[in-house]
């Protein structure tokens, strides 16, 4: 009947008027608010910028709704204000970016150099605008990495600490302890403070070639920045001698002016290096109350410790992999080397289900989407010498950031253990751009941290 036809077209159209197309002209209106701001058409309150103790002043035509929408603390300036103009005071770096910092107000984006962060965090926290001073935090994480022309990480660490950002803070402070041979050789490592420095120097999970590497830097840092002498002694006694060998020892004793002048202060613990150096551990450990740092290793990439190891095309099988570590640090264990076997497999399956035979018997892994990457590192035999020695393990992922290669992750098993549990959880090692590989490649070193047990247990 013609009703029902009527009642069907109108059925269609109210279902042609339910979808919904989106007419996006967003990057339009950011056109007219940047030539708004520009042009200066319709301003009503003129920002006075004055830079702080010089002569400089500079003046932006700006739309009182627009800063008060992005900015409590204008909303308040502008109630409180006399006529049309608002003065603002700001310290030199942070004047200079001003008129960035207004343009993001008005458009929702801005352009970040590395020497401008700070400033422009600072006039985000100032004037209360949490979005870009979130967005600046979080720049400041992804560009640790970045190259700049006296360091920026020192710095940025610095200002963290000073307004109470901790996730900048220890962004910072474990970019700077993963990468520490980078660090002492730039121009930065002159310029990181006394607490920075002694903060390190207590870090066991340090990454740096050996503590004689760390030493000489100490070395060089103390010569270009003269602290008082409660400040070296400080940082002398935070170096850990028992991992340095004892030619090295013996060279500095008799070489290092530094050494000399405060012989005294460290006196007992080159001794106890030393000492440590020329007998088994566990003797030493019977007759001296031996529980100090300067006994545990740090993460040394050097080959006495570990090995790299490279494994490209990382999801497509198992890997294996055998390298050798000297037993421990002790001088009396120089001799002797372990043996270790690292298994890595892109996705692993517990044994029961990790092979399947063929009609002609050969083994074939089985490949599932549940399994995950895994690594597992063992000593090859077993010896007597191992008795009161135990080895933590740790596995470093390096990957290129801004260019440069870094350390990505760093994995550390339980002693007791053959594996990290959660070894490149969050890694995608399908995705060939994926911030875990170099050139479609996994980057590791494995480093064996030998531990004497009876000597790290204090005494009753």
């Amino acid at each position: 009947s013609i009703g029902a036809l009527d009642c069907a077209a109108l059925k269609q159209e109210a279902g042609l008027d339910n979808v919904a197309t989106v007419l996006n002209h967003s990057m339009t209106l950011v056109g007219r608010m940047e030539s708004l701001l520009a042009l200066g058409n319709g301003s009503d309150v003129t920002l006075r910028v004055q830079t702080v103790n010089t002569d400089e002043v500079k003046v932006i035509q700006a739309h009182s709704l627009v800063l008060t929408l992005q900015s409590d603390v204008f909303e308040e300036l502008l109630l409180t204000r006399n006529g049309s103009t608002l003065v603002l005071r700001e310290m030199p770096d942070s004047a200079a970016v001003f008129d960035k910092f207004i343009r993001y107000l008005y458009c929702g984006d801005i352009s970040v150099r590395l020497d401008q962060a700070i400033a422009l965090h600072k006039l985000a926290s100032k004037y209360r605008v949490w979005s870009l001073q979130q967005g600046l935090t979080q720049y400041m994480t992804q560009h640790l990495s970045s190259d700049s022309p006296t360091g920026h990480v020192v710095g940025w660490y610095n200002y963290a600490l000073q307004i109470g950002d901790v996730t900048l803070r220890d962004s910072c402070l474990q970019y700077l302890s993963w990468n520490l041979s980078s660090v002492l050789q730039s121009a930065e490592w002159g310029s990181i403070s006394e607490d920075l420095l002694l903060s390190l120097l207590q870090r066991s999970d340090l990454i740096l070639q050996s503590e004689l590497e760390l030493y000489e830097a100490l070395e060089s840092w103390i010569s270009q920045n003269q602290p008082v002498s409660a400040t070296v002694e400080t940082a002398l006694r935070a170096v850990r001698y028992g991992m340095i060998p004892p030619q090295h020892l013996f060279r500095l004793q008799k070489q290092s002016a530094l050494i000399q002048k405060y012989y005294e202060s460290i006196r007992d613990l080159l001794y106890l290096a030393f000492q440590f150096h020329s007998a088994s551990p566990i003797q030493l450990a019977k007759y001296f109350d031996v529980n100090c740092s300067i006994f545990i290793p740090r993460n040394y990439l050097s080959s006495s410790w570990g090995s790299p190891w490279v494994i490209n095309n990382p999801t497509r099988d198992d890997r294996s992999f055998s390298f050798q570590t000297q037993l421990g640090p002790s001088g009396h264990d120089s001799s002797k080397r372990v043996t270790w076997n690292a298994l890595f497999s892109p996705r692993w399956l517990p044994l029961s289900s990790r092979s399947t035979y063929t009609e002609l018997g050969a083994m074939q892994p089985t490949r599932t989407d549940g399994g995950r990457p895994r690594i597992i590192v063992t000593p090859a035999t077993s010896s007597p010498d191992f008795a009161g020695v135990s080895f933590q393990k740790t596995v470093i992922v390096m990957a290129k950031q801004q260019g440069k290669v870094v350390v990505r992750h760093v994995y550390n098993f339980h002693q007791s253990t053959e594996e990290a549990g959660d070894f490149l959880v969050d890694a995608d090692l399908q995705r060939r751009a994926s911030e875990y590989l170099i050139d479609s490649s996994l980057y590791l070193h494995i480093v064996i941290k030998p531990l004497y047990q009876t000597l790290l247990v204090a005494r009753k």
